[in-house]
């Protein structure tokens, strides 16, 4: 019995031993699973991490970039790149480098939004050097464009529209003195477009009145009806404010007076070719090239001459041409003619005048051979 009490104990001090150590030890904490950051949104950045730019930093960033470009595009619309050039690809290079700046501090964000001000500034600079420029461009534009239209001379028959455009023009004045540039610009355009379509109407009407004058209706009667369709929707366009339409349509009516007056031309100008040349004609079967030979050669020269001018189409020199050619020509003929009448009468008074001596010879020698008369 007594060799089995020893381990017996030895077995309940251990097991009085684990049970104390179980007890007197902390629990280990469970390990919690990894938390996944959330996703930013698609197409923006991620947030600043700590160390990076502030979003103040970024803000300013963001307006230096809106200025520049502002600055950049109002500069272009009043072409500054093409008043000063050399001017136009230093500030370009100087906002490109401001973009390739590199943004990942706070320090380099400053750096490149002082860049795009930079930048900004200079382009304000290069557009306060434009704008007077620009606006006498435009000024003498439309001071041109006034020029023509008054040098029609239908302004003074038909002077309303002349001071509506004069009107328009100064509106863009005042505008351009109260810094309002680009409102000036579109007046501006506005005007000149007012001057041009009353230009291109006028020229309209004068090609039609001399239509009218010199008779050339009937050589294209088609073409001249339908200008006059055209014309009268282009006055109507135009007192509707439709300008656009006022202006393709006056610019057809043109074109179409053009025609018939070219046509007419060509018509009348061949009409007086014929007439020179018949004329021309008669001159030399009167031998006039030779009978009066120096009339007949400044004749002829102004009958090449129409000859040229009518290759060219230049149908009112020509036509001209032709007209004086074919006087001189009928001068030159009276003149041969006269010159050969006087010759043919010189011609039979010397044959009379021989036959007479041929009678007084004939007398002459009957008396002295003694005979009879």
């Amino acid at each position: 019995m007594k060799k089995y009490v020893f381990p017996g104990l030895l077995l309940v001090a251990l097991l009085a031993f684990l049970s104390i150590s179980c007890k007197s030890s902390p629990p280990q904490a469970e390990t919690a699973p990894p938390t996944a950051e959330p996703a930013s949104p698609a197409g923006e950045p991620a947030p600043a991490q700590p160390g990076g730019p502030s979003q103040a930093v970024l803000d300013a960033l963001n307006k230096a970039v809106n200025r520049a470009e502002e600055a950049r595009k109002r500069a272009l619309d009043f072409e500054s790149p093409s008043y000063f050039p050399s001017d136009w690809e230093s500030v370009e290079s100087q906002y490109t480098a401001a973009g390739t700046l590199p943004k990942s501090s706070e320090a380099e964000v400053q750096q490149a939004t002082v860049a795009y001000n930079a930048a900004a500034d200079t382009y304000d600079e290069l557009f306060k050097k434009t704008i007077p420029l620009y606006a006498q461009a435009r000024e003498d534009e439309i001071i041109a464009a006034r020029d023509d239209l008054i040098a029609t001379g239908l302004t003074y028959s038909f002077p309303e529209y002349l001071r509506k455009a004069d009107e328009i023009a100064l509106s863009a004045l005042s505008q351009y003195e109260a810094q309002d540039y680009y409102t000036a610009r579109d007046t501006a355009i506005k005007a000149l477009g007012e001057y041009q379509t009353l230009k291109t109407g006028a020229d309209a009407y004068l090609v039609r009145l001399e239509i009218v004058d010199r008779d050339f209706i009937s050589y294209d009667p088609e073409n001249f009806d339908r200008a006059d369709e055209i014309a009268l929707t282009a006055l109507n366009a135009y007192d509707t404010g439709d300008y656009e339409t006022a202006q393709s349509n006056a610019e057809e009516a043109l074109l179409r007076y053009n025609l018939v007056l070219v046509t007419g031309w060509a018509g009348y100008v061949s009409a007086q070719r014929t007439s020179a040349t018949d004329e021309r004609k008669k001159a030399l079967d009167l031998k006039a090239n030779i009978a009066v030979r120096d009339s007949f050669r400044d004749a002829d020269a102004l009958y090449n001459q129409a000859e040229l001018a009518l290759k060219s189409e230049l149908y009112e020199n020509s036509a001209a041409l032709y007209t004086e050619s074919e006087a001189r020509f009928m001068m030159v003929s009276r003149d041969a003619a006269e010159k050969r009448r006087i010759a043919e009468e010189t011609i039979k008074e010397a044959g009379e005048k021989i036959d007479e001596s041929d009678e007084t010879a004939r007398q002459a020698e009957v008396i002295i051979e003694g005979g009879s008369i």
